[in-house]
């Protein structure tokens, strides 16, 4: 059997594995856990990460370069998660591992978090259940219907087309903008980023965070939304300019925020940010779900069976660069 590293520390064992992937993982492989509790650095991962053939990683353990360079016995290195902006594909490529990513199996969960931030945006349940429980009466508030509202989704990949049904099925208008794709479904509109900004009642951004999408919610993008319309972000905190953000509310730009990831360590939402009574804010826990964390995770225990019998494992992302496969075949054979 190889040896399998997961690097996860224990909160991210258990937020985005969950025991019953680490059962599977134990019956193909030999699993050694991260022994140290916290996000490992490049000296930790080599250290740790000794003699193992193969790691299974959080999103927060990095593919580092000195790490590829440094481990012998690796074949492949697998991400437990969509996003491998900070592994070293190239670096990876170079000593001859294999790097992997697991799929979104989180547009649901996503999704479900996003039309509640939604409504609570359009209704007001969080300042109303705050007064409350400090034992105060709040203020009755007329609130915003969703049926009959727009909604606009920057960026239509799985999430964004899961919320667009769930956007429609309750009654709302629904505009998408994605300049890599052509939406044809039935009610959905496809617009320009701009025509999508100036016409929508909520804004969600879903956007795949890349460098052309770096601060894509500027000064000027929150200055053509309309002054009643409340913006949420669900994607990536680099997607948005966050001093732009609140020059916006604090200036009435906009109506008010949420946000399940910013700028803080591990994608947080800014504490700067999620301080505001114009925002809501959850840490970043849009896809901690049972189903979705074990989605992934099981992405990444079919990855170490298909590597166990000799074969490029599904969602391999340089495979024609990955010479040391043969190596772990080998291995298994004797």
């Amino acid at each position: 059997m190889p040896r399998v590293f997961l690097t996860h520390s224990p909160d991210m064992l258990r937020n985005y594995y969950g025991e019953h992937a680490v059962a599977a993982l134990t019956e193909v492989a030999e699993v050694v856990i991260n022994p140290t509790g916290r996000v490992l650095d490049a000296e930790a991962l080599i250290a740790h990460g000794q003699g193992c053939e193969i790691v299974v990683s959080d999103r927060q353990t990095p593919g580092f370069a000195a790490f590829f360079e440094r481990a012998p016995e690796l074949v492949a290195f697998l991400r437990c998660a969509v996003d491998i902006r900070n592994i070293d594909v190239a670096a990876a490529s170079r000593n001859g591992i294999l790097v992997t990513r697991a799929t979104p199996g989180f547009a649901a969960s996503v999704a479900e978090l996003g039309l509640g931030l939604i409504l609570d945006l359009a209704r007001g349940i969080t300042d109303a259940v705050a007064a409350y429980r400090s034992g105060r009466a709040p203020e009755a508030r007329i609130g915003r219907q969703l049926k009959g509202a727009t909604l606009g989704i920057i960026g239509y990949g799985v999430i964004g087309q899961h919320l667009a049904g769930i956007a429609s099925a309750i009654g709302m208008t629904v505009v998408a903008s994605d300049p890599y794709k052509t939406i044809d479904e039935p009610g959905i509109a496809q617009v320009s980023f701009e025509d999508l900004l100036a016409r929508s009642d909520f804004v969600v951004c879903l956007a795949v965070a890349t460098e052309e999408t770096e601060n894509l919610m500027n000064a000027l993008a929150f200055a053509r939304m309309k002054p009643t319309a409340f913006f949420i972000n669900l994607s990536r905190g680099n997607l948005v300019d966050e001093p732009a953000l609140a020059a916006a509310l604090d200036s009435k730009t906009i109506a008010g925020a949420a946000m399940d990831v910013g700028r803080a360590p591990d994608q947080m939402p800014s504490l700067d940010l999620a301080r505001r009574p114009d925002v809501l804010a959850t840490p970043h826990a849009a896809g901690l779900t049972p189903a979705a964390i074990e989605h992934q995770a099981f992405d990444t225990v079919a990855q170490v069976r298909a590597l166990c019998a000799g074969k490029i494992p599904p969602h391999a992302v340089n495979a024609e660069a990955a010479t040391r496969l043969e190596r772990l075949l080998r291995a298994r054979t004797r």
